[in-house]
């Protein structure tokens, strides 16, 4: 039973998040998509394996440090959606490629460069996919013609393969963001360079990933669990929040003030424009008004609800993927009933 465990804890509801798992899969499926979901959101061995299970072409993870983790555990098809950087980490994605099916993204000469050095006497060459800003306003190339040209440079490189496009806009115009890799495309291919993988990601965006009719695959990390910001996304309801941190009010002080056992450091500060940090779930009048390190700060004053020192409420937070990465280990359950916890095998892989 959830009494059993002591609070503040991390809860992730299996049912649940294998409920959201074939869902998108089976989304993803219908529409002649490649899923390779990103296991950033919950960085364990034992989902990217139900992932995989259920018809996902491969994962993505975000640094080496992820990725080694997902190779250990016996995955074989790993995205690296981050500039590589330096000799140290390219050792590490030497060592990495020797061992399981590669690729990774640059946007600019000097990372290819890097990379080109790093590969030139590798037995196989590495899959180099181009990183494109089509809107998101992070890392990427700015335009098609920008992608054209280090796509050559890419093809030229010793030890390396060019494998495609890759770009991350998880909201706004989606059609634009076709008319963009549809631009690039073409005009790989009227100078004979093949585009085999054009990638595209998000969570807020699943459910309407097919509408970038370039894409050849869709990478999505949030969906395993869902939080806070996919429902007001649209993209999710509570009944499909796998995720959740489990507290205990420690303190009445006034008539409409309550205090939870956890702060910032199991809910974290991020925001992303929403009111309070996180949904009580049982009582969504009540407002996550503020978050100390280790006090959760309850606003009653929009709600008749009452609770006591003592009673236990389950808050979804507004963003999961960094709340994964604050404690060592997640709570299994189904329901009420408990599996056990299960070490966050990546936690704190930032490099």
């Amino acid at each position: 039973m959830l009494t059993s465990i002591d609070t503040p804890a991390v809860i992730v509801d299996l049912d649940v998040a294998e409920r959201n798992i074939a869902r998108f899969q089976d989304h993803c499926t219908r529409h002649g998509l490649g899923l390779r979901p990103h296991i950033k959101t919950h960085k364990l061995p034992q989902l990217a394996a139900r992932q995989m299970t259920a018809g996902a072409v491969g994962i993505t993870c975000q640094k080496i440090g992820e990725a080694e983790v997902m190779a250990q555990a016996g995955m074989t098809d790993i995205f690296i959606t981050y500039n590589i950087v330096g000799e140290a980490k390219m050792a590490r994605l030497r060592r990495l490629a020797r061992g399981c099916r590669l690729s990774v993204v640059a946007d600019n000469d000097a990372v290819v460069i890097g990379l080109s050095s790093g590969f030139a006497d590798e037995p196989r060459p590495l899959e180099v996919l181009i990183e494109c800003d089509t809107g998101a306003g992070r890392c990427g190339v700015q335009t098609p013609g920008e992608a054209l040209a280090l796509a050559r440079t890419i093809a030229a490189g010793p030890g390396l393969r060019f494998g495609g496009l890759m770009t991350y806009r998880p909201s706004g115009d989606q059609a634009e963001v076709d008319r963009w890799l549809i631009e690039a495309r073409e005009a790989l291919r009227g100078e004979g360079l093949a585009c085999p993988r054009i990638s595209t990601g998000g969570s807020p965006n699943m459910w309407h990933c097919q509408t970038v009719t370039a894409a050849t695959e869709h990478r999505a990390g949030v969906y395993v669990y869902n939080d806070r910001m996919q429902l007001r996304a649209g993209a999710c309801t509570v009944e499909d929040c796998a995720l959740s941190v489990l507290a205990t009010v420690v303190s009445r002080p006034t008539a409409t003030r309550a205090v939870l056992d956890a702060g910032s450091k199991v809910l974290t500060s991020d925001q992303f424009g929403l009111d309070g940090f996180g949904l009580v779930a049982d009582h969504p009048e009540a407002r996550v008004a503020g978050l100390s390190e280790e006090h959760g700060v309850l606003d009653l004053s929009a709600t008749s609800w009452r609770p006591q020192v003592g009673d236990r409420v389950r808050v979804i937070p507004n963003h999961a993927c960094v709340v994964s990465n604050m404690v060592d280990s997640v709570w299994a359950v189904r329901g009420t009933d408990v599996e056990g916890a299960l070490p966050v095998a990546a936690r704190g892989c930032v490099a």
